[in-house]
């Protein structure tokens, strides 16, 4: 996430025209919800970015819900999970951090 601008993850407006673009996260979440059938899990590796990041506590809370800034509501189904894998949560906020479940694992216990 931290590889791309918070308009290329979920979207933007244009300006001039006022059309949107979903960005790169919003479109593989729109065509996971889509698909009801298949199992699909999007994993998002690397750090935590305090400004992307709260754009995803719709999704983490009980609503689980992507809201994107042109106002559509991209509900996520059963079938679908969000996975992060950080090497930290430094710039995490306790929102998030409370809305995640944490698995941590040692640097000695992967042994790489």
């Amino acid at each position: 996430p931290k590889a791309i601008t918070a308009p290329q993850m979920f979207g933007r407006m244009d300006a001039a025209t006022g059309d949107w673009t979903d960005g790169v996260f919003a479109v593989l979440w729109r065509r996971a919800a889509k698909n009801k059938n298949q199992n699909t899990w999007i994993v998002l590796d690397g750090p935590v970015d305090a400004i992307w990041i709260e754009n995803l506590n719709t999704v983490l809370d009980d609503n689980k819900v992507l809201t994107l800034a042109n106002g559509d509501r991209i509900l996520m189904s059963p079938l679908m999970k969000a996975f992060f894998e950080p090497e930290n949560l430094n710039n995490a906020s306790p929102a998030t951090v409370s809305r995640a479940g944490i698995i941590y694992v040692s640097d000695v216990e992967l042994g790489w």
